[in-house]
């Protein structure tokens, strides 16, 4: 009961902080039940009702297809959060994995995985993606690969730093005089204590490929029709931008606070996990 009423009071204390959490709860809400709750079949199309703009019936009105915006972003959401999720999952895992290793290792571990590093950083996160994707082909799936790798020396970074201060702590020294091996030390004592850091930033990355997904979409190599996107829905609503601008507002703004819902949820981990910063603002 404690915790919870330390949580609670956060939260009052914290408004900006909880809006992101209901944002994000009611984004993963409809993800999930998406065809559930969803009015219409995603892929079901009424030429005569084409670009029909909102109504009751059609609360975000028709693309050119026919096809209801609302129940299409519904679905966008589940395709974004599971390419999210997915990719920032696998990139953090291997990520954290080697900037731990080159941490605790040093030496040659931590040249070749530094220098790698900064090779792959020096490359805009965007245009990394375009190449990885063009290389493994258009698809969802090659998706969450191509923003996994570029997740990747995002992480090694991050985690780095916190392994190099941690390994040199007196439990981490006596561990090792005991005899322990690397990976046992690594595995049960370094990852656990540079976790709380690394979650934070994967918070925060979520938003970031979220925006990546929906600009490979966008361009056309990300996900494919007709599967939903809320990347190409923007895409497919430019030709129609002067006479049906709501093609392209919807799924904008479902983009714009989703993306803010996940940075605010970040910053109020970073607030729970790291006192000092909220005593400092």
């Amino acid at each position: 009961m404690n915790k919870l009423k330390r949580i609670y009071l956060f939260l009052i204390e914290n408004p900006i902080i909880f809006v992101g959490a209901i944002i994000i709860t009611i984004i993963l809400v409809i993800a999930l039940l998406s065809p559930y709750i969803s009015p219409y079949d995603p892929r079901e199309q009424s030429i005569i009702n084409r670009l029909s703009p909102p109504s009751l019936k059609h609360f975000f009105g028709m693309d050119h297809y026919g096809r209801d915006i609302f129940t299409r972003i519904l679905w966008g959401a589940r395709t974004s959060l599971t390419i999210a999720i997915c990719s920032i999952f696998l990139g953090g895992s291997v990520g954290t994995i080697l900037g731990t290793l080159a941490g605790y290792k040093g030496g040659h571990w931590d040249n070749v995985i530094t220098r790698l590093t900064d090779i792959l950083m020096s490359f805009p996160t965007l245009i990394f993606g375009i190449i990885i994707i063009v290389a493994l082909g258009p698809s969802w799936i090659n998706t969450i690969y191509a923003i996994a790798i570029t997740m990747v020396p995002h992480f090694i970074r991050f985690s780095r730093g916190p392994t190099l201060s941690v390994k040199e702590s007196d439990f981490i020294l006596a561990t090792k005089a005991l005899g322990a091996s690397d990976w046992k030390i690594i595995i049960k004592h370094i990852l656990p204590n540079i976790l709380g850091p690394v979650v934070v930033m994967a918070t925060f990355y979520l938003a970031n490929a979220i925006l990546i997904e929906s600009a490979l979409s966008f361009l056309g190599i990300g996900v494919q029709p007709p599967r939903a996107s809320w990347g190409r829905m923007i895409f497919a609503g430019l030709d129609y931008l002067s006479v049906s601008p709501w093609l392209t507002i919807f799924p904008g703004l479902a983009i714009l606070i989703t993306s803010i819902g996940f940075n605010l949820v970040g910053d109020g981990i970073r607030d729970i996990l790291d006192p000092k910063i909220k005593q400092m603002r």
